[in-house]
């Protein structure tokens, strides 16, 4: 299953690319437009007179095996995926049966009182604030 994966991922973008390159080689309804831009009347010269019936029968079967692919991958996702999920991949994790008992009350610590602090030796600068003089009203005219 390991090597399924990117073997159809290995097939699916050639094939992708396979398709649009034929896509654009089909001559368009109206003879114009990007069919006829990228060679699409050289068709004729290459397939033949029939070459309609031809871009249409590859285009039909490259479109087959897209979704074929396509189906394929999806499939081989959703098994890689359940085979992951059965697995167990997330842990079980049983609850205690009974909650932990409370820790014992621990007696407060014995603290002394900090030793007197000398106020003379302290000082606090002085700060001056300026005078305000409050701004007019109305200005001047």
């Amino acid at each position: 299953m390991s090597f399924l994966i990117p073997f159809l991922y290995v097939l699916l973008v050639p094939l992708s690319i396979f398709l649009v390159l034929v896509v654009l080689m089909q001559k368009s309804k109206s003879d114009g437009g990007v069919g006829a831009a990228l060679g699409g009347g050289m068709t004729e010269a290459t397939f033949g007179a029939d070459t309609g019936n031809v871009l249409a029968t590859i285009t039909r079967n490259g479109t087959i095996a897209f979704f074929v692919i396509c189906f394929g991958l999806y499939l081989a996702q959703i098994a890689r995926h359940r085979g992951v999920a059965s697995k167990g991949s997330l842990p079980v994790i049983e609850a205690p049966a009974a909650p932990a008992p409370a820790p014992a009350p621990v007696a407060a610590p014995v603290t002394t009182a900090p030793a007197a602090v000398d106020s003379s030796a302290v000082t606090m600068p002085t700060v001056t604030v300026p005078a305000v003089t409050p701004a007019p009203a109305e200005p001047a005219k």
